[in-house]
């Protein structure tokens, strides 16, 4: 099973073993020759394949010399060992799982258009926080992205305030670069994208960001941004009012056919700064 054809609800314990499981065979290595490399048991090997047992970082760690990877393991790693707050630690997997998303951000790229940089930048501003922590969670965040890659991935509409495309995160370099990568997601089938104009933002949208997760089985979910701890809620009310927000915010962005031309627009301004 690749990482494709696997269970787009599947935990990212479940994504870990798929991919496992993938790598190990397109090399032509056996469970046993991992096992005698990495210093344990066949069993544990085929327990991790099979999502019963969490790998560690050194496990990880030989296993991507053993099979010659560039990080195509341990870019997942973060989200098997739960990276992040408690709150959020069930939203990738009810990411993963949704056929759709929907998000409104008035203040930053949404994570799952971001780039390393940008996002490392973004994650290296909380206070307090260590250069290790940074790491786990910004690879963690470039993790969730793979699930552009499946084979059917999720219908995903973002609408970004036009500021995002101002406010200089990391510097014009930074930016710059972001922005580019806005421009080709674009191009991806399954990937919509709007800039909402500043001058247009109805007073709705600036009561925060949101993402909604239609899910094909099970109560649709939201996530909420705040100040202080975010919130994941399948309330139904909640989940109605928040898809009523998207809408109306929507109403306000300018076409798809014209966010191409804002996005140039303002990579014009941060090569000049």
């Amino acid at each position: 099973m690749v990482a494709s054809e696997l269970d787009p609800g599947a935990s990212p314990l479940a994504l870990f073993g798929a991919e496992l499981r993938r790598l190990r065979e397109s090399k032509g290595v056996t469970q046993e020759e991992i096992a005698d490399y990495t210093h344990v048991s066949k069993s544990l090997v085929s327990q991790i394949e099979h999502a019963k047992r969490t790998p560690q970082q050194d496990f990880t760690e030989q296993v991507e010399t053993l099979l010659g990877l560039n990080g195509e393991l341990m870019r997942l790693l973060p989200l098997v060992l739960k990276t992040g707050p408690k709150w959020f630690q069930a939203w990738p997997k009810i990411e993963a799982g949704a056929h759709s998303l929907r998000t409104w951000q008035p203040l930053v790229v949404p994570g799952l258009l971001q780039t390393r940089s940008y996002a490392r930048a973004m994650i290296s501003g909380q206070p307090g926080i260590t250069e290790q922590r940074v790491e786990e969670a910004t690879e963690a965040r470039m993790a969730r992205q793979i699930l552009f890659e499946r084979e059917e991935p999720p219908m995903y509409a973002a609408l970004i305030d036009e500021i995002v495309l101002l406010r200089p995160i990391g510097g014009p370099q930074v930016m710059l670069e972001q922005l580019e990568h806005l421009l080709q997601v674009m191009t991806h089938p399954c990937i919509t994208l709007q800039i909402v104009p500043m001058a247009a933002v109805p007073t709705i949208g600036l009561l925060g960001g949101f993402v909604i997760a239609h899910q094909p089985q099970g109560p649709d979910t939201v996530y909420l941004d705040s100040a202080a701890d975010g919130e994941v809620s399948d309330r139904e009310e909640r989940v109605r009012r928040v898809n009523l927000r998207f809408d109306a915010i929507r109403s306000y962005a300018r076409p798809v056919n014209e966010t191409a031309d804002a996005i140039r627009e303002k990579m014009e301004m941060h090569e000049r700064a």
